[in-house]
C-alpha cells in the first residue's frame, strides 16, 4: 500500500479550530451511507441517496462515519462525549505495514475505533468515492480525513478533537470486529398491504409456445 508523506504541522489549536468550524471538512461530513448500486444494464454507481423503488436496481450499503455518531457504551463520561463528536475510523488493507503500525497506535492510546477492511473492488470504488484516492492507510476524525499514516501528524489531530493523551478505556472495553467497508444489504421484505420494495425481481417470463416452422430454410427478408 501506499504510504503517503505526512502534512506540514499545524500548532494545535489550528487544528481544534479546523475540527470545530470544518475549514478542513471534507465531503464525507455529510455521508451516513454510501450506495453501491447496480443497474439493470450490470452499470455500477456509486451514490449517497438510495435508486428510486421503481428503477430496479440492485443496491449494497456501506455505513461510513461521520460527526455525532454514537459513541461506544460503557466508556469513562469525557472519552464518551468525545467519541461521539469526533468518531475514529481506521480503513486498512491486507499485508498493509502502515496500516499495522496505524491500528497499534490507535489501540496503545486507548482510542475507541472502527475498522474498515479494504479488500475487494467494490471496497476500493467506495474508499476513492471517500477519499479521493485508492492508498492506505486511510482514516477520519470526525469528518477530517487523514491520507497515510503519520505518528506525529495523527497524534496532533488526536490531541486537538480532545482524545486523551494515554489510555482511560476500561479493561472490559473490548473493540468492535473489523467489518468490510461494502457489505451487501438484503432487499427488505415488501411491507404488507403492498408496497414497492428497493429492489424487485421480476418473473422468469414463460417460454413462448412452440409454433410450426412454415421457414424450413432459415430465410430472413
Amino acid at each position: 500500500m501506499r504510504l503517503n508523506a505526512a502534512k506540514s504541522l499545524m500548532p494545535n489549536a489550528l487544528l481544534a479550530l479546523a475540527l470545530a468550524a470544518g475549514s478542513l471538512f471534507s465531503p464525507l461530513s455529510q455521508a451516513q451511507q454510501v450506495y453501491r448500486i447496480v443497474g439493470p444494464d450490470g452499470k455500477v454507481t456509486f451514490s449517497d441517496q438510495p435508486p428510486p423503488a421503481s428503477s430496479n436496481a440492485k443496491v449494497s450499503g456501506t455505513n461510513t462515519s461521520s460527526g455525532g455518531s454514537a459513541a461506544p457504551t460503557g466508556l469513562p463520561f469525557e472519552l464518551r462525549q468525545v467519541a461521539t463528536k469526533y468518531p475514529v475510523t481506521l480503513y486498512s488493507g491486507e499485508n498493509c505495514s502502515p496500516c499495522g503500525a496505524a491500528r497499534s497506535m490507535l489501540t496503545s492510546r486507548g482510542i475507541p475505533f472502527t475498522e474498515k477492511t479494504v479488500t475487494t473492488n467494490e471496497d476500493i470504488q467506495a474508499l476513492q468515492r471517500l477519499s479521493g484516492a485508492a492508498s492506505l492507510p486511510f482514516a477520519t476524525i470526525g469528518s477530517q480525513q487523514l491520507k497515510g499514516f503519520s505518528d506525529s501528524e495523527w497524534t496532533q489531530f488526536l490531541n486537538a478533537a480532545g482524545y486523551p493523551p494515554s489510555s482511560v478505556l476500561p479493561s472490559s472495553y473490548r473493540r468492535p470486529a473489523p467489518t468490510p467497508l461494502v457489505s451487501v444489504a438484503t432487499a427488505p421484505p415488501a411491507p404488507a398491504g403492498g408496497g414497492n420494495p428497493a429492489f424487485v425481481e421480476r418473473p422468469t417470463p414463460a417460454p413462448a409456445a412452440t409454433q410450426p416452422n412454415d421457414n424450413p430454410a432459415g430465410i430472413k427478408f
